[in-house]
């Protein structure tokens, strides 16, 4: 040291704490190296199975923001069944970081690495083949999350439904089995699921945190709608007509469609009342919108055009379809909103807003799920008159007393939180497993 000059000895004086430190941290950052993809847990998420309704595109983004928010650690792929019609851009923006499996060799990887498949929210056990196959070629476990069951949509509600066998042997066969609606509960118990660990599980869509809230407030502000001072109505036929969007394909129905016909103006009418009453009675506006594409023309036809005068000069038609994150940019800045539709109030409700459901045979059991987390008084069921007498009381009494109304949906989002959180730690059993 004494033959280097002054200046070379300052100079390897001034760096020899960080080359110790350097040097010490060697053996800690070799371990962490090494470590780091063993500790790495990456799950399967089986969900996307439409996007032409604004429900259905929620179940994805409710589960992953769930599994974001109590399995941080852990990776989440994507194998969606469809995210078409600007549906993958949403889910990109909100989710960077989950990989999208598609191809068959992203899904042979996928089965290779991941330790556990979850099929998220839907109106059956949607992807049964798909669950199948996952038992089959991996043998790794599996679990369904917050499925109606059998989830049958039938021009006969009536009739007998016998579940799919296939379906009843996944469903037994999963690490839990975690149902929607307390009917899809009951209707598994009797009908040969026996799993040990099966339960009441929220929709996913409850946890949608998507927002579009530029977009939202430029579509409210050009149409005079002001936060807290409108309300949300969605109208509905018996079955959707799928034949009338494009990119469905669906051949036309000439038995469902004669149904929708039918019952048309029988079930819309009382939406239509609700409108009239809460325009003349309240000083809230009225926002007619959509959950799925048929029911932008539907909105205008059976809801909006029939309005005495008075009513349309505070009532807006929405003229075109949207997505999920403005419908739900828009829903929060509302008073609350009714109609025949779920998926809408599910998302009111997972964001504090109050949301009344009508609902009728045609649809599955999925309404049921308002009685389970504690709004039955607000599920009415249109083949009930003495429901449907009450129907327009109830959006009044929700429109002239929001404070009221807000606390009951308040109540209602505590409890399902409280049951994301119980049903998640499921999942997190068997990821951590």
């Amino acid at each position: 040291m004494n033959s280097l000059s002054t200046s070379t000895r300052r100079q390897f004086l001034k760096q020899t704490p960080a080359l110790i430190g350097l040097l010490g941290a060697i053996p800690a950052l070799a371990q962490s190296a090494s470590d780091r993809p063993a500790d790495k847990k990456s799950i399967i998420l089986r969900s996307s199975w439409q996007t032409v309704n604004i429900g259905d595109i929620g179940h994805t983004p409710g589960v992953l923001a769930l599994l974001e928010k109590y399995l941080p650690g852990v990776e989440v792929r994507l194998w969606p069944s469809s995210l078409d019609n600007g549906v993958e851009p949403l889910m990109r923006r909100r989710f960077p970081n989950v990989p999208i499996i598609r191809t068959p060799e992203e899904i042979e990887q996928a089965f290779k690495e991941c330790v556990f498949l979850l099929h998220g929210s839907g109106p059956s056990l949607v992807a049964t083949s798909s669950v199948v196959r996952w038992d089959k070629e991996t043998g790794k476990p599996f679990g369904v999350y917050g499925i109606t069951f059998p989830g049958v949509y039938s021009p006969d509600p009536k009739a007998m439904v016998t579940p799919n066998p296939q379906a009843v042997e996944m469903l037994n066969k999963a690490k839990f089995a975690l149902f929607r609606d307390s009917i899809s509960l009951d209707f598994a118990k009797k009908n040969g699921v026996h799993n040990p660990v099966m339960e009441f599980c929220p929709d996913g869509a409850f946890a949608v945190d998507l927002r579009n809230d530029s977009v939202a407030t430029a579509f409210l502000n050009e149409h005079g709608l002001e936060a807290g001072k409108f309300m949300c109505v969605i109208p509905r036929t018996r079955f959707t007509p799928y034949w009338e969007i494009p990119s469905k394909k669906t051949p036309f129905d000439q038995t469902r469609h004669d149904r929708n016909q039918a019952m048309r103006e029988h079930d819309n009418a009382p939406l239509r009342e609700a409108i009239i009453q809460v325009v003349r009675q309240t000083p809230l506006k009225i926002l007619i919108c959509p959950e799925d594409e048929t029911q932008v023309k539907l909105g205008k036809e059976i809801l909006y055009d029939p309005l005495p005068d008075d009513v349309k000069k505070k009532v807006v038609w929405r003229d075109r379809y949207w997505l999920t994150d403005e419908a739900v940019s828009t829903y929060i800045r509302s008073a609350g909103l009714f109609g025949l539709e779920m998926h809408s109030p599910i998302m009111c409700i997972g964001n504090g807003i109050p949301a009344i459901v009508g609902r009728f045979a045609e649809q599955t059991s999925k309404g049921a799920m308002w009685k389970d987390i504690g709004l039955g008084d607000w599920l009415f069921d249109f083949d009930k008159e003495e429901d449907i007498a009450r129907y327009v009381p109830a959006v009044l009494a929700m429109a002239k007393d929001p404070k009221a109304a807000r606390a009951k949906a308040a109540k209602a989002r505590q409890f399902v939180e409280k049951r994301q959180r119980e049903t998640m730690g499921y999942v997190k059993k068997q990821v951590m497993a």
